[in-house]
């Protein structure tokens, strides 16, 4: 059509959109008349920070001209085209789940929210129909316990979404600056150890999230996990607020009791976890109290700077005592405290409960977890474990933040058969102390932010190491391919953050790594230190192999973990171990 217009009739529609462009754009601009509306609390926030002389940075603009919510109508028709998104809605279609991926892919990552990482049989056998139907034929196992479903051409972007809704699961919010899926304890209601059952509260949050549209559109990106004490770390300290099971014992002035211990300010791949904040929560109010912190950050949060936009940013300017005041005034009372020596130990995590048989709570019972190859798995996996949980299981799919699942409600009796029947997949219930802690994001095969291809890297890392020395405990290894840290580099025992890495004089670079040891969580929680720079990605199983043997020949007691090994050294003393070590 365009080829039959004359040039005077192009300048004038060029003119026309100039102008529509333009008229869209004022509607940006902060205005005299106060905001109303679900919007209004943002729309609020965006126009103090115009009025101290600031600029709303560029996403800022893009929802304050038009919210993702009012588009739909422009995304369907632009699967009827089978058109790409230009930049503004590829940032529009990451509220409903949809992620352009171009270069790296022409098609878009479809993600869900999956509460507790708990689905149904037919839930998850339903996503592997859409995977092959509209997708490549396969999911992914994310580090939040979620699903990502790719390779979704722009004609069946609107098929997939709908066809999720229409399985009763959601991708809602699921990017973009919104509150992503709510992760919980993946062996919820089934732990012999466990404080509280985590899923009710994941649940209640999600559905509340979901039907308050003022909850989307925040300066940034938001998680919030709640970790009920189970065997399976759920690596709330990640988070920007983490709600964290503890016994409240008796003398201490109040009701004793199970609570939710309230940290806040995780963000790792700004090297810092969620600090503890004196804050004890009644599970009943955890709800409510969440709702409070989220209006908080609204309304405080940066809208100039994204670099700075994330609720660590906002704690470290106001500092945690006048944050909580702040929230303390939404809810209209204090929030309760208690002394440390109020709080009973908690039970440790298990690193190897997320793989092979544990007995339930239940009697008689027990869960499966399935080890997964770095998260992913074909439609026909998906499909034969689906099957497997429903003739043997209770049903569940339980997902984990360490990229596998589980397959829980398997009656002792049949535990041989349901292990046979995995295995006869193709799939394995047992891993390696490498493997277990294997976590790798998608790499730049799937994101354009990636500088190294992580999950291949971190298959011939595990390979070479497991055909070379023995471990005999987990190490957790966790590559990432860009500073976004996805994969959580910081926390690993070794991380690997993708770079490329110089050759030559002339400019010439390969795929890389810098790494970082001695991160760790839970009882060993810490952000890792900056070991060696410009590893390239073919060197990288060696240096590991090196530090490795390291660690096993200069230990201090059989049972000190590597974490402790690697604190217990300073940067360069390690570096000359590993130095030794390839000799």
């Amino acid at each position: 059509m365009a080829g039959d217009f004359t040039a005077e009739q192009k300048r004038y529609l060029e003119g026309f959109a100039s102008g529509f462009q333009a008229s869209r754009a004022q509607r940006a601009l902060p205005t005299k008349e106060k905001p109303t509306g679900p919007d209004a609390s943002h729309f609020a926030a965006q126009d103090r920070a115009v009025a101290s002389g600031d600029a709303l940075n560029e996403q800022e603009k893009i929802k304050r001209e038009e919210h993702p919510f009012d588009a739909y109508a422009r995304l369907v028709a632009q699967a009827k085209r089978n058109e790409p998104p230009k930049p503004a809605d590829n940032f529009r279609w990451r509220y409903y789940g949809l992620f352009y991926v171009a270069p790296t892919q022409s098609s878009y990552m479809c993600r869900l929210r999956i509460p507790n990482g708990v689905l149904t049989h037919w839930q998850f056998a339903g996503l592997a129909d859409l995977a092959d139907s509209h997708g490549g034929g396969y999911l992914h196992v994310t580090t939040r316990a979620n699903l990502q479903i790719r390779e979704i051409e722009p004609k069946s972007a609107v098929a997939m979404i709908e066809g999720v809704q229409s399985l009763g699961l959601w991708t809602r919010g699921s990017g973009a600056d919104n509150i992503r899926n709510i992760t919980g304890t993946p062996t919820a209601g089934i732990d012999p150890q466990e404080l509280i059952d985590t899923r009710p509260f994941a649940r209640a949050l999600h559905f509340h999230i979901l039907n308050d549209r003022s909850l989307f559109g925040l300066p940034r990106k938001f998680n919030i996990a709640f970790d009920g004490g189970g065997r399976i770390a759920v690596l709330e300290e990640t988070n920007d607020v983490a709600f964290q099971a503890v016994e409240i014992r008796d003398e201490h002035g109040i009701a004793p009791g199970v609570y939710f211990r309230l940290a806040l300010g995780g963000i790792t791949g700004h090297k810092d976890l969620a600090r503890d904040t004196g804050v004890i929560v009644a599970p009943d109010e955890a709800i409510e109290i969440a709702d409070a912190i989220l209006c908080v950050f609204i309304e405080t949060g940066d809208r100039t700077n994204r670099a700075r936009a994330r609720l660590k940013y906002v704690l470290d300017q106001l500092g945690f005592d006048r944050f909580l005041t702040l929230v303390e005034d939404k809810l209209g009372r204090p929030l309760l405290r208690a002394p440390q020596d109020a709080i009973a130990p908690r039970p440790g995590f298990d690193r190897l409960a997320h793989i092979g048989v544990h007995a339930q709570s239940d009697a008689q019972k027990s869960w499966i977890g399935v080890a997964l190859k770095l998260g992913r798995l074909s439609s026909d996996e998906t499909r034969g474990l689906a099957t497997i949980a429903r003739e043997l299981g209770d049903g569940d799919i339980r997902l984990t933040v360490w990229q596998n699942l589980l397959i829980s409600g398997i009656a002792d009796a049949r535990v041989e058969e349901a292990l046979a029947r995995i295995e006869a997949l193709g799939l394995s219930t047992k891993a390696s102390p490498l493997r277990v802690g294997l976590v790798a994001c998608t790499g730049n095969a799937g994101c354009r932010f990636a500088a190294s291809d992580t999950k291949r890297h971190a298959d011939e890392i595990a390979t070479h190491c497991e055909e070379r020395i023995e471990i005999d405990t987990p190490i957790n290894i966790h590559l990432t391919g860009c500073r976004h840290s996805c994969a959580q580099h910081y926390i690993g025992d070794i991380g690997l953050v993708g770079a490329r890495v110089p050759i030559n004089e002339e400019g010439d670079t390969v795929e890389g790594y810098n790494m970082v040891v001695g991160g760790g969580f839970g009882a060993e929680g810490a952000i890792g230190r900056e070991l060696l720079e410009n590893v390239a990605a073919a060197d990288a199983p060696r240096k590991i192999e090196s530090l490795l043997r390291a660690y096993l020949a200069h230990r201090a007691k059989g049972e000190e973990s590597f974490a402790a090994f690697t604190r217990r050294h300073d940067i360069e003393a390690l570096r000359r171990l590993i130095a030794e070590a390839e000799q």
